[in-house]
């Protein structure tokens, strides 16, 4: 039934976007730190890590998502075993997503009143604690924001990746809606992805609005 296949395809790109967001979660806040702290005159400063880190984030940022997963397509089969499904289409979701996101953590990250940070120095705390008492607390309304949006891009990519085999519902929309030119399964598709959209910058809206508000 198109009931079945629609809820299947919507698992599926929750599955694909839920797993990827968590590694760009837990993988890009601390590039961001360390971005942040080993600039010109951060915390832990160190030029030389500073420039690789930020060259390494500017080239996975400049490859269209399309293009970095069929690059990828090798490294993807020794990650998982396969380079068609769910599983597969994680991997280049989250490097594509990691650097997108730790770039706007950064942003998040810059934007701490320094005043702050050079208070907490002057009452002779630890570097290890501005950062977690300091510039995250400060920061994470603008990282929940952030993290809104990077779940937004993924879900496109996602759709884009299931139009090559990895399923959910831009494969449903490519497969049964493209190809076969029916056209009240791309409207329902495109319906459903919107929605899924909309809740979720709603959330992430509503939740950055109340931690700015604390």
């Amino acid at each position: 039934m198109w009931t079945d296949r629609l809820i299947q395809g919507v698992l599926d790109t929750l599955l694909m976007v839920g797993v990827s967001s968590l590694i760009a979660l837990l993988a890009g806040i601390p590039l961001a730190v360390i971005l942040v702290t080993s600039g010109k005159g951060g915390i832990f400063e160190a030029p030389t890590l500073n420039r690789v880190l930020g060259a390494f984030v500017n080239l996975f940022r400049s490859i269209p998502f399309l293009i970095l997963m069929v690059a990828l397509i090798p490294f993807t089969r020794l990650i998982v075993g396969t380079t068609y499904g769910v599983w597969a289409a994680v991997v280049p979701l989250t490097i594509a997503a990691t650097p997108f996101f730790a770039r706007i953590a950064e942003v998040s990250l810059r934007e701490v009143d320094h005043g702050l940070i050079e208070a907490a120095q002057a009452m002779g705390c630890r570097r290890w604690h501005i950062v977690w008492h300091v510039l995250l607390p400060e920061a994470l309304p603008g990282i929940v924001g952030g993290f809104t949006i990077t779940l937004v891009t993924m879900i496109n990519s996602s759709a884009m990746a299931g139009a090559i085999g990895a399923g959910g519902l831009g494969d449903i929309a490519y497969r049964y809606g493209y190809q076969r030119f029916d056209s009240q399964i791309m409207l329902t598709v495109i319906v459903m992805l919107v929605a899924l959209v909309a809740l979720i910058q709603l959330g992430g809206d509503r939740l950055a609005k109340g931690l700015n508000k604390r």
